[in-house]
């Protein structure tokens, strides 16, 4: 007789996995309850947020004011006054730029917004070029059509640039200048010449032991005491190179410790192919360095981006500035006004400053895709 055909019993490959480990569940159970101290944690947390995110959204946009031209619109209510943004809106984005040459604007605008798109989407090709040309050829255009003179374009003094054009250009300039001086300054540091050595050193010491308000005075108002005669610098431009250089100090130190943190066996196999220092350098131990300190590099630059409001005390009116000014404003002043402004300010910072924190986490994996394993 035959016997009975009994199943095997199920393999670790057919059972099911746990329900604490799949979908929100096992998300909510990982990341949120995974111990006593972490939901006690999450629980504190979410009562928080709970006190105080619905009075923010009522006060912002539920009891806000939509509607009107001047401030007696916003005391009959409690909220925001968002026609003060509304109305100053030209002034936030522009500046003082002359209304009739704001396309120029607009153009810089969008050509940077298209390149810097097309740079953070992977599929896009030819990103070698496109970063080469932001690189060199969009300043260059972005001058001309922001100051004008050339090509029977209006000169328009920088004197009237401000708000967002402002910020965006302080920080543009800052960002890609300093990145190549500290790069310079990083190597210079390390360098077997004493001399060499010496002078990057006592730049950056001297620099990074100066508050950035300090060096904006000092290039507004005695850096003209020190020029040949005859010869002088837009204030813009000397704002400009005062915030490349102090960002530049910085930048070296977050630099020089991503070449430090590289094995001495780059260097001696780098030697051993027979590279000189240059080769060595540009092809082997900066993009490693570099790499390291990724997440410090753009730290570094989104704290740059949010000093550039320090610019408002040497007279200009970058984005806050405009703010400031237009909330003093006669037909503005009131107890919302210049809240709503800092908080319309505080969300432009944080979009930009967000974006670039994302942009850096996605370049990060991707450039940590050939350690995985």
């Amino acid at each position: 007789m035959t016997p009975p055909v009994t199943a095997a019993p199920p393999t670790a490959f057919h059972r099911k996995r746990p329900v604490k480990k799949i979908g929100v569940l096992g998300w909510l159970h990982a990341n949120l309850f995974s111990s006593l101290f972490n939901t006690v944690l999450t629980l504190l947390v979410l009562g928080l947020l709970v006190w105080a995110v619905p009075p923010i959204l009522d006060w912002a946009f539920i009891d806000a004011v939509w509607h009107g031209t001047t401030r007696e619109a916003c005391e009959t209510v409690g909220g925001a006054c968002w026609p003060f943004i509304f109305q100053r809106f030209g002034q936030i984005v522009y500046g003082f730029y002359d209304e009739a040459a704001r396309w120029r604007v607009d153009v810089v605008y969008v050509f940077g917004a298209v390149g810097l798109a097309w740079l953070m989407i992977p599929s896009l090709p030819r990103k070698g070029w496109v970063g080469a040309a932001l690189l060199t050829l969009y300043p260059l255009v972005s001058f001309v059509l922001l100051s004008g003179g050339w090509f029977g374009l209006p000169v328009v003094s920088t004197e009237k640039w401000g708000g967002l054009l402002l910020t965006l250009v302080v920080a543009a300039v800052g960002i890609v200048a300093s990145l190549p001086l500290g790069v310079l300054l990083a190597l210079g540091r390390r360098s077997t010449l004493p001399v060499v050595r010496i002078l990057s050193v006592v730049f950056i010491e001297v620099w990074r032991g100066v508050p950035m308000i300090t060096v904006l005075f000092m290039a507004s108002s005695m850096l003209p005491l020190f020029l040949p005669d005859g010869l002088e610098l837009d204030k813009l431009v000397r704002a400009l190179i005062a915030v490349a250089l102090f960002n530049a100090a910085y930048m070296a130190e977050v630099i020089r410790g991503g070449l430090q943190a590289l094995p001495r066996g780059q260097y001696e196999g780098a030697a051993a192919l027979g590279f000189g220092y240059w080769q060595s350098t540009a092809l082997i131990v900066l993009p490693q360095a570099l790499r390291t300190v990724l997440p410090d590099i753009v730290n570094n630059m989104i704290s740059m981006f949010k000093d550039t409001s320090l610019v408002s005390i040497i007279g200009f009116f970058d984005l806050l500035g405009v703010i400031q000014a237009g909330a003093t404003d006669v037909d503005w002043t009131g107890p919302n006004t210049a809240l709503t402004g800092y908080l319309f300010a505080g969300a432009l910072y944080w979009v930009f400053c967000f974006s670039m924190s994302r942009y850096s986490a996605s370049l990060e994996r991707q450039l940590s895709q050939g350690d995985r394993r």
